[in-house]
């Protein structure tokens, strides 16, 4: 009975080995990075045009997972040029010295349902804060989608300096919302 219940494990075991898939390539035309916040009271979106990535990611393994992300900062679109240009600049990203904002996954926390929490380091002007971000992922053939948001304290990167540093104009919360679309090997 023993041998029985053991080959049939094993024969169980080693088709879904051989069909493990791991997700490695982002397709950036079907990605997105986009952010909300409240200016005078008022939620604004914007998004941004530009990132990099790295991904590995294996279902079977998700513990092992790793991704980092760098988004060029130069590539904000707040909807208004004016506002692209402003946001740009010293006070706010001061893109000139500090091109892109880097996300660097850490340990990925499996919480059942395809949901996870992505522990990392998130960078941006120079100051490094850790992060937990909450993220879905679903399986679509031979590509999946990691859907989540998170909030980060713009004071926390020094985003909104001087006359920018109040929180009476320009809420100190921004919602950051990606979806993710990768391929596997």
């Amino acid at each position: 009975m023993k041998q029985t219940l053991f080959g049939l494990a094993l024969a169980l075991a080693i088709p879904f080995s051989a069909h493990a898939v791991e997700y490695t390539t982002v397709q950036k035309d079907k990605s997105h990075i986009d952010f909300t916040y409240k200016q005078m009271g008022v939620a604004v979106d914007g998004k941004f045009r530009r990132f990099s990535s790295t991904l590995s990611f294996d279902p079977a393994k998700p513990t092992a997972a790793k991704a980092s992300f760098d988004v060029e900062l130069a590539s904000v679109d707040t909807g208004a040029p004016e506002g692209d240009q402003e946001v740009v600049g010293k006070p706010w990203f001061n893109a000139g010295a500090f091109p892109s904002a880097r996300f660097v996954s850490g340990n990925i926390k499996p919480l059942g349902n395809n949901r996870y929490e992505v522990a990392g380091e998130l960078s941006i002007k120079g100051k490094t804060q850790p992060v937990v971000v909450p993220a879905t992922f679903t399986a679509q053939g031979n590509s999946c989608v990691f859907e989540g948001s998170f909030t980060l304290r713009r004071a926390d990167f020094s985003i909104g300096e001087g006359s920018w540093s109040k929180f009476d104009i320009v809420a100190n919360d921004v919602v950051v919302k990606f979806r993710i679309t990768a391929n596997s090997k």
